[in-house]
């Protein structure tokens, strides 16, 4: 099969938000491949035995889909990250299920990224990152998006500016400023990350 032509995802989601739910149905096979790709990506910074696999991440992402009422999605690139979000939401909302039916029991502390390694892959890890991300979001959404791409998605820093539109050295410079402010925010501790 060959790739999906983004002109033809974007003129889809266009059809989408207009209201045309044949070109939801028609847009789904098309950016199937993409998304497991995502959720693959996602689902391998999850901890080991994780209850949800990339199937069933894409099959509650295809059940949020389809929900939406208001499709504000411009084109592929703004698509595939919106699905990226709504993917961590709901491994977000799955760890907080979890966290909600624990009843004790050894943690073993595994970092989400060698760049991130103060910050574990548990619950309560992931809670407050998705906490502090949603006030990063708020000041600076690209800072937020470029962390999305980088932690959830392992996106590199030059497909980072592509996505972005942004230079690499920019990124770079916005990777350091993020990585030093979630220090600060999920720590409270002052200084720079540790290495």
């Amino acid at each position: 099969m060959s790739e999906p032509n983004p002109g033809e995802i974007t003129q889809l989601l266009h059809q989408w938000k207009d209201g045309n739910r044949d070109a939801f149905d028609q847009l789904m096979p098309l950016v199937y491949s993409e998304l497991r790709n995502i959720a693959t990506g996602l689902m391998r910074r999850e901890r080991g035995g994780h209850t949800l696999q990339p199937t069933a991440l894409l099959h509650e992402l295809y059940f949020r889909l389809v929900q939406q009422r208001r499709v504000g999605i411009g084109d592929h690139s703004h698509f595939f990250a919106f699905a990226a979000k709504l993917m961590r939401m709901i491994l977000i909302d799955h760890a907080r299920a979890r966290s909600a039916q624990r009843r004790g029991g050894p943690n073993i502390r595994v970092p989400l990224s060698d760049e991130l390694s103060w910050l574990g892959d548990d619950e309560s890890d992931l809670l407050d990152l998705n906490r502090a991300l949603d006030r990063l979001e708020l000041m600076d959404a690209r800072k937020a998006r470029m962390i999305e791409l980088r932690f959830f998605l392992a996106f590199t820093v030059v497909e980072i500016a592509e996505t972005l539109e942004i230079s690499k050295a920019t990124v770079d410079r916005d990777l350091k400023f993020v990585r030093c402010w979630l220090y600060r925010e999920l720590k409270g501790a002052p200084g720079l990350p540790p290495a």
